[in-house]
């Protein structure tokens, strides 16, 4: 598999004496062109939440949010897995979901690290000559999480807490070479577990720990070779806190976690709300050159490979509540409009109901989850940004007459000359009773077909090839969905061609 990233080229001039070019340059040029060794620095911060890390006012953390990318993120729930630091770290270092990497909970009672391995098992796997490292004052980042493939693993002693992580990262930053290095530090949790993240030593804690990060990119920024070095320095955390403390649950402040993202080319002081956690380790191994293999089945996507999809335009024109009554009033989270192009069928929809789910609807994830919990729409992690659904069992909880049954209707998309059609989108998809869920196909305004109907659970992407039939020119996408309070289903990522 050949690398895609900074290490092609350096691999091409080491081994031919030229540029990546592969033109002869004189020393001089070969200086002027050579391009930065990338180097990547993974810092997690346990239990950390990024509102509390902005009502802390740190400095260090909020240097890497103006200086690069910043974005919020959300967790699953049981069943999928505990609001936990087992499942929350798997997820970070292999870049899939827990309903893969199969750690849900702190015990790692049968992970499948073989099949999903962490991102630097995954760097000494295709470059071997790369150093690299992991330090973590929660033991089982660096003795179950990351294998023993990686170059040094250091669980520190727990009388040197997080300080000793700091001192032994920045040693190895100072004085060594690391190309990947994983560090991870655990006050917050402690501050958090012990007084709640609404309470004033939380805070201190995020100082506390905003300074060791400070101390960590200082390390990077003081080395010798520094002007010849691509950092990208990315920093996390793997679940929220209650405010009076504690996580594992299924609550929106439990279920918290964030992106920061500085370097790499990404751009200064960008908000993005399509970034998750599982696209850390796709992301870093990008930026070392190793390229991703679809046949991984990793979740997670480089942050400079993520394409907005036209789900994602609505999101300035989304609406708070209407009759919902777990939704905070001020939340921000669905709309009815669709996006250009798209339109929502409604001719056979029932009356009444809850207005918000009355037919296929737009919205987020806190939006949508905040309706009602522990119904399995926590485990709608594969969504990005705005999605729509259709919840059939949402819209019946105000009094209705007749049957759910909506349809969200694609634009025409081009097909003229081909022989076949690829289309993707990805769903969650919670079936029960006489619930349907079907997707058709209309060439030409033809009459509709069924190219595939949802008849169980489904949480992923999907792919049809269709064959086009001859002469056609253009493909619309129908998705129906009949319910009678029935669960839901969930399209995000629509794609043709």
């Amino acid at each position: 598999m050949l690398a895609t990233g900074p290490l092609a080229g350096r691999a091409v001039a080491a081994a031919t004496g030229t540029a990546a070019t592969g033109t002869t340059t004189t020393p001089a040029t070969a200086a002027a062109t050579t391009p930065r060794t990338p180097k990547v620095l993974l810092i997690g911060l346990d239990g950390a939440m990024l509102n509390r890390i902005k009502d802390a006012g740190a400095a260090n953390l909020n240097a890497l949010m103006a200086g690069g990318l910043t974005a919020a993120g959300s967790l699953y729930a049981k069943p999928m897995a505990e609001t936990a630091s087992g499942p929350g770290w798997s997820t970070v270092a292999t870049g899939v979901w827990p309903d893969k990497h199969n750690v849900r909970d702190n015990n790692f009672t049968a992970p499948a690290f073989a099949a999903y391995p962490d991102f630097l098992t995954r760097v000494e796997t295709a470059a071997p000559a790369l150093s690299t490292h992991v330090i973590a004052s929660w033991g089982p980042v660096a003795t179950t999480i990351c294998s023993g493939r990686v170059d040094t693993r250091i669980a520190t002693p727990s009388a040197e807490y997080d300080t000793g992580t700091t001192s032994r990262a920045v040693a190895l930053l100072r004085d060594g070479s690391p190309d990947a290095l994983l560090v991870h530090l655990d006050n917050v949790d402690h501050a958090g577990h012990s007084s709640g993240a609404a309470s004033q030593a939380y805070l201190d804690a995020i100082r506390g720990v905003d300074a060791q990060v400070g101390q960590l990119v200082a390390a990077v920024r003081g080395r010798a070779g520094y002007a010849q070095e691509d950092w990208l320095i990315m920093v996390t955390a793997d679940h929220g806190h209650t405010d009076l403390g504690g996580h594992g649950g299924s609550s929106w402040s439990e279920r918290q976690t964030f992106v920061i993202a500085n370097g790499g080319g990404l751009p200064a002081g960008s908000v993005r709300h399509d970034v998750r956690m599982v696209d850390i380790a796709p992301t870093a191994l990008a930026h070392l050159g190793i390229a991703v293999d679809p046949a991984w089945g990793l979740d997670g996507s480089p942050i400079g490979s993520l394409v907005p999809d036209a789900f994602d335009a609505l999101r300035p024109q989304l609406t708070g509540r209407v009759d919902e009554t777990g939704i905070a009033a001020g939340t921000l989270g669905f709309t009815h409009t669709p996006p250009s192009g798209w339109s929502v069928d409604n001719s056979a929809m029932g009356t009444g109901g809850i207005t918000e789910w009355r037919g296929w609807s737009f919205t987020t994830d806190e939006f949508w989850t905040k309706t009602q919990r522990d119904q399995n729409r926590e485990l709608n992690v594969r969504s990005r940004n705005v999605f729509a659904v259709a919840d059939s069992d949402e819209w019946a909880d105000k009094t209705f007459k007749g049957v759910y049954d909506s349809t969200l209707v694609s634009p025409s998309y081009p097909v003229a000359g081909l022989g076949t059609v690829t289309v993707s989108y990805t769903t969650y998809y919670q079936p029960e009773g006489s619930q349907t869920a079907q997707v058709l196909a209309v060439w030409d305004g033809g009459t509709p077909t069924v190219v595939r109907s949802h008849t169980t659970q489904v949480n992923g992407p999907q792919t049809l090839t269709l064959a086009v039939p001859a002469g056609a020119t253009g493909l619309r996408l129908r998705f129906r969905y009949t319910g009678d309070n029935n669960w839901y289903w969930v399209l995000d990522n629509v794609r043709v061609g």
